[in-house]
């Protein structure tokens, strides 16, 4: 008998409880370009009772961050490593070019795998597809239903793509099954087919392998579509992206409740953990609001990067909770497996760490410092109103940058050992925020409603280097790099260690042969 005994309590040593059970399911929903005030709770005007309602019983994340935009954060949740050290530091993988997280990475769902979990995923992958190993049912996934590229229309499903060694614009089919093409739900409305697949999959789950269920839902992204009915109780915003863009946040919220009774219905709740997370700032053109954090997506502004994020379920051992410790998205990965009794021996050097008992007990976080970011090749390629343009201007000009963008055309990839306070760049250490070079669109934008010209205030003149203490002024309106040159000096060395550990920087020209004409549908062409 106590040889039985043993296997079965191993999960328990570094589990939840000093009760026996099964490892927990965990349920991971990321929200697409959600703002920071784009949440009830945050004193939103857009109404989101279901996520109230799931955040108030676990525990809100209200220092918590993401990256500034959706490669970016998806890679680092699935490697639990900072963008400098993949390569993947400058902005997207957009559907021409010939990249992937890297092959050699291990990611989240694999060692889920190894952890004896059945893995699926719904929604947005955004992590390379022009080879068929990059796919992500050949990273792990053992089912997958969503598209493959960065964005897409809610109901065609067709994404629009300029090629530019072909000097012409093609629009396709990005949507499949598994691998193949979805041809059957055009027409159908993307948050309400892919929340309806991942209901299937939890009432279809076979609970003799804990479940492990990413959802990343396209909502609410741009374009803002979205059926009638969830912007009528809308009418009293005036701006149409707006209101446009709120129902599309209620039609969300809709599906996590759906989600979340499907677990219920499962009879599966009591032994779930569900997260939900933002993949980084709001995107303010596109109807979003981040008020009253500075800048937006694309930014290195806490308005681009702080995160709404909350863990709920009956596994929780403080619900109700609020916490207030430094947590990033790579720290997903260690504490996702953390959980689940697996291991994290198989991946290279981790940046995340296991953050279950900050979470769940209350306890600090083992996080001090987090990178934010080094791109060295940096550009905002959104304009940027007000004053701000010019500053944008000044600081984005450089002569090393073009030099650098030369190597890149020709090579894919530019080697960048050494820190320069030009690059754009951010550090996090405790309290202290130290921003380089051009850190993206600095103004503060208005409260929903409110300001003149959609800019609340102008931007003061930018240095290259600029401090902030968040947890006094959250809003970055006080610059104190010259009150504190022993942080500053601290902290650019950070920056200077860092770089000399980064990868080269992979952003690879479009390849002509993603060309999708002949076959109608995004994919792989080597």
């Amino acid at each position: 008998m106590k040889a039985f005994i043993i296997p079965l309590c191993l999960w328990c040593v570094c589990g939840l409880y000093v009760h026996c059970q099964s490892p927990p399911n965990v349920v991971f929903i990321l929200a697409d370009d959600m703002g920071f005030h784009d949440v009830g709770y945050h004193g939103s005007e857009i109404k989101t009772p279901v996520l109230d309602r799931l955040s108030a019983a676990g525990v809100r994340l209200e220092n918590y961050y993401v990256q500034p935009l959706c490669t970016p954060s998806r890679n680092q949740l699935l490697t639990g490593r900072y963008q400098i050290h993949t390569g993947m530091q400058h902005q997207i993988i957009w559907p021409c070019q010939p990249y992937c997280i890297p092959l050699g990475e291990k990611l989240l769902p694999e060692l889920m795998v190894e952890a004896g979990y059945s893995t699926h995923m719904v929604g947005k992958w955004h992590l390379g597809m022009y080879r068929r190993e990059c796919l992500p049912t050949r990273r792990g996934f053992q089912s997958f239903f969503g598209y493959w590229t960065g964005s897409e229309d809610y109901y065609t499903h067709e994404r629009c793509c300029f090629i530019t060694p072909l000097n012409v614009t093609r629009c396709a089919l990005d949507l499949r099954d598994g691998e193949e093409t979805g041809q059957m739900y055009k027409e159908l409305y993307s948050t309400e087919i892919f929340t309806q697949r991942a209901v299937n999959i939890i009432l279809n789950h076979k609970i003799q392998k804990p479940l492990f269920l990413y959802v990343a839902l396209q909502a609410v992204h741009d374009p803002l579509q979205v059926p009638e009915h969830y912007t009528e109780p809308y009418s009293f915003i005036k701006d149409t992206s707006r209101r446009k863009y709120a129902g599309m946040v209620s039609a969300m919220d809709e599906a996590v409740g759906n989600i979340t009774r499907a677990l219920q219905d499962a009879g599966i709740w009591n032994n779930t953990i569900l997260i939900f997370s933002s993949d980084n700032g709001g995107q303010t053109m596109s109807g979003g609001s981040n008020w009253p954090l500075r800048g937006r997506k694309w930014s290195l502004w806490e308005g681009g990067i702080k995160g709404v994020g909350f863990v709920t379920g009956p596994l929780v051992e403080r619900p109700g909770t609020v916490s207030r410790e430094l947590i990033h998205v790579s720290d997903w990965l260690p504490t996702i497996v953390g959980v689940a009794g697996g291991s994290t021996n198989g991946t290279k050097p981790l940046d995340g760490f296991n953050v279950w008992d900050t979470i769940s007990k209350g306890k600090a976080s083992p996080r001090q410092e987090l990178l934010h970011n080094i791109d060295p090749l940096y550009v905002d390629i959104a304009p940027c109103p007000g004053n701000a343009s010019r500053a944008e201007q000044e600081l984005q000009d450089s002569i090393m940058k073009d030099s650098l963008r030369r190597n890149l055309l020709q090579t894919g990839s530019v080697s960048v050992p050494h820190f320069n306070v030009s690059m754009h760049a951010a550090i996090r250490y405790k309290n202290w925020k130290l921003l380089t070079g051009y850190p993206g669109c600095p103004v503060w934008f208005p409260r929903p409603g409110e300001g003149v010209g959609g800019v609340a205030d102008e931007a003061p003149p930018l240095k290259q280097v600029m401090l902030f203490d968040i947890d006094a002024d959250p809003q970055e309106r006080n610059e104190i790099s010259h009150k504190r040159p022993e942080i500053v000096n601290f902290l650019l060395k950070r920056l200077h260690q860092l770089q000399e550990g980064a990868q080269p920087v992979t952003f690879p020209p479009d390849d002509p042969r993603c060309d999708p004409q002949a076959t109608g549908a995004w994919g792989p062409w080597q």
